[in-house]
């Protein structure tokens, strides 16, 4: 899945974003693209969907952009 993250362009707001997304069970990897704030997350279907996801993001105050 890919996503874009409006805060993901600076170094803080990027460790907080790996952070939460380690931190869910079923997150695979996440890459983030510090040039546009793009978000590439690995996940397994089985343990989380991508309004889980998004809805996490969201709650910790950071912006999505599709």
């Amino acid at each position: 899945m890919t996503i874009y993250v409006k805060e993901a362009v600076n170094e803080q707001p990027i460790q907080t974003l790996e952070t939460i997304l380690v931190q869910m069970d079923g997150i695979e990897r996440a890459l983030v693209d510090i040039e546009d704030g793009e978000v590439k997350i690995t996940y397994n279907e089985t343990q989380i969907n991508q309004e889980k996801i998004k809805h996490r993001i969201q709650q910790h105050g950071l912006h999505l952009s599709e």
